[in-house]
C-alpha cells in the first residue's frame, strides 16, 4: 500500500545530470557578471575592483557551502523556503517563500526590459514596445519547452560566455605585456594602491560586488529534477562521506 501511494504522488521528471546543473549554475551566475558592474564598483572602491570581488567571494563561499549542504539534506524545489521552514520556523519559511516569488516575478521583467533596451542599440528604429513583446514571448516560449530544452540552451550560452572571457584574457594579456610599466608595483595595484585605498570605500564596493555571485542559489530549485540529488548536490565527495558518518 505504501509503494502504491508513493508512486501515485506527482513528481517532476528527474532528467538533469551533474553537468546540466553545473552549466545551469554557470549561466545563472554569469562569468561575465563583473563586466556590467565594473565601472560602478571601481568608482565606489576607488579602483580596487579585484579586492572587492575577492572579499565578496569569501562571503558568498560560505553561503554556497550552506546551500550545498541544505540541498542535500532537503532535496526539494522549495529551496530556501524549505530550508528556513524546516530548520528555523514555518512562518519565516513562508516569508522567505514570498521573497523568492517576488524575485522570480521581477527577474523576468528586468531581463525583458534590459534585453529590449540593448536590442535597440543594434536596431535603433525598433520600437521599445515591439522589442519588449518579442523578448517576453521568446522567454515564455523557451520555458514552455521544458527543463531539458533549457539545459541545452544553457550549454550554448555557457560556450558563448566562455568565448567572451577568452577574448577578454587575450586582449588583456596583449595590453599588459605590450605596454611598458613604471614599476613592478603595477601588477599589485589592482589589489592594493596605497594612494587610493580606503577600507570604507572597498567595503562599499564589496556590497555591490556580491551581485556578481547572485544566482547560484537557483540551482537548488532544480533538486527535484536532478538525478540522485543527495549525491549531486554534495560540494565535495569526501565532505558528503564525513557528514553522513557524523
Amino acid at each position: 500500500m505504501t509503494d502504491v501511494t508513493s508512486r501515485s504522488v506527482p513528481t517532476l521528471r528527474r532528467t538533469l545530470g551533474l553537468w546540466d546543473l553545473v552549466l545551469y549554475g554557470i549561466v545563472v551566475i554569469q562569468p561575465t557578471a563583473p563586466m556590467p558592474v565594473f565601472g560602478v564598483v571601481s568608482q565606489r572602491a576607488n579602483g580596487h575592483v579585484v579586492t572587492a570581488v575577492l572579499i565578496a567571494m569569501v562571503a558568498m563561499l560560505f553561503t554556497a557551502i550552506s546551500y550545498g549542504r541544505m540541498a542535500r539534506a532537503y532535496p526539494s524545489a522549495g529551496s530556501a523556503f524549505t530550508y528556513v521552514g524546516r530548520e528555523i520556523h514555518p512562518a519565516l519559511g513562508f516569508v522567505t517563500g514570498w521573497g523568492m516569488v517576488m524575485d522570480y516575478l521581477l527577474n523576468p521583467l528586468i531581463c525583458t526590459i534590459l534585453c529590449a533596451q540593448l536590442a535597440r542599440n543594434f536596431v535603433p528604429g525598433l520600437p521599445y514596445v515591439v522589442a519588449a513583446t518579442l523578448f517576453a514571448m521568446l522567454f515564455t516560449g523557451l520555458n514552455l519547452f521544458g527543463i531539458q530544452t533549457t539545459a541545452r540552451i544553457n550549454e550554448g550560452l555557457a560556450i558563448a560566455m566562455g568565448m567572451v572571457i577568452a577574448v577578454f584574457f587575450v586582449v588583456a594579456a596583449h595590453y599588459v605585456f605590450g605596454h611598458s610599466h613604471d614599476t613592478s608595483w603595477f601588477f599589485a595595484r589592482p589589489f592594493y594602491d596605497p594612494n587610493t585605498f580606503q577600507v570604507k570605500s572597498v567595503l562599499g564596493g564589496t556590497s555591490l560586488a556580491v551581485l556578481t555571485y547572485i544566482g547560484f542559489d537557483g540551482i537548488s530549485t532544480l533538486s527535484e529534477e536532478a538525478q540522485n540529488p543527495r549525491r549531486t548536490f554534495c560540494w565535495r565527495p569526501f565532505w558528503c562521506v564525513w557528514s553522513q558518518a557524523y
